[in-house]
């Protein structure tokens, strides 16, 4: 990509979107697309159509998704095969018709087997069943893949994926309806620290293992792949190390200053076992991430904690 290229962010007011989006204005990328949903609805196929054939872009970052936690994935099943689907098959198929040169599409690692071989390889896709409480999005996630592939197969088309870990970051989400664990456990501990609350209910044993990898992290691997990558087969993208629920828990009741006790509702699922990504894939094309983990969640509390400042004062 050169620094002028017209490079479209699909989805880049999400947590993801929008650090690929600051990364690349970073490095002096000058002539980014970006459009919100209320101006180009990606669920419309001649809306979507019309936007490429009127912008023209050269690269894209497909980052736009319907996201959310255990409860939303289990909860809105429909919405999130159908959205997510839909997304990916106008953007994916308007690249191929517009030119595009080179597409990236984000999946998520959920596309894994529920029971897969630890750490999770990538040739491991589609050899076992799916956690159950997410697996409407992971399909959808995993045709994104299998549309990828068919494009370069079919017609040459250099479109790559790539499957991130779990995500923190800038902009993401804290309501706790539909939240992923990270950020959720921020907001239970921090409302439970100014409420004087005696503990903080945390879902499920505390058992399961989960990795974290920071969003300007995935930003800088996504720039790297894009720049350097051409491959048919997806690529992992994690920081290869692992916490349990409980000890991240742990981790953001000290980060905030909490000083109460944790409490297990056993009652609500744990969701799967373990997932931890093999990254030796990326590693060996030369990229690794830089942010630590106690040093991610200490810089989105604070982030957290100044929006709420903000908003209070307005």
């Amino acid at each position: 990509m050169k620094k002028d290229s017209r490079i479209y962010v699909a989805g880049h007011r999400g947590m993801v979107g929008s650090a690929i989006t600051r990364k690349l204005e970073s490095e002096g990328y000058s002539n980014l697309i970006l459009r919100t949903s209320s101006e180009v609805d990606l669920r419309d196929q001649k809306a979507v159509r019309e936007f490429f054939e009127k912008e023209k872009p050269e690269y894209v970052f497909l980052a736009a998704a319907k996201v959310g936690g255990i409860m939303a994935n289990n909860k809105f099943r429909a919405e999130f095969l159908y959205d997510n689907l839909i997304i990916e098959a106008n953007v994916i198929h308007a690249a191929h018709e517009a030119g595009v040169k080179k597409l990236m599409f984000l999946g998520s690692s959920c596309i894994y087997p529920k029971f897969a071989d630890q750490p999770l390889k990538e040739e491991c896709l589609l050899t076992g069943s799916l956690e159950p409480t997410n697996e409407p999005y992971a399909i959808a996630k995993i045709a994104g893949i299998k549309m990828c592939e068919s494009y370069r197969d079919q017609y040459g088309s250099n479109f790559i994926s790539v499957m991130p870990t779990n995500l923190y970051g800038p902009h993401d989400n804290y309501d706790l309806k539909n939240s992923h664990v990270l950020p959720a456990l921020i907001r239970k501990f921090h409302e439970a620290k100014l409420n004087a609350q005696p503990s903080v209910e945390i879902w499920g044993t505390g058992s399961p293992k989960r990795e974290f990898l920071h969003s300007d992290d995935l930003a800088e691997a996504c720039l790297f792949l894009m720049t350097e990558y051409d491959g048919k087969e997806f690529v992992n993208i994690g920081t290869g190390e692992d916490i349990s629920i409980k000890d991240l828990a742990l981790l953001i009741k000290s980060v905030v200053g909490y000083h109460g006790d944790l409490k297990f509702d056993t009652s609500k699922p744990d969701g799967t076992p373990r997932k931890l990504m093999d990254v030796s894939k990326l590693h060996s094309l030369g990229w690794k991430h830089k942010i630590d983990l106690e040093q991610g969640i200490r810089s989105v509390y604070q982030q957290y904690t100044q929006t709420l400042a903000q908003s209070a004062s307005t």
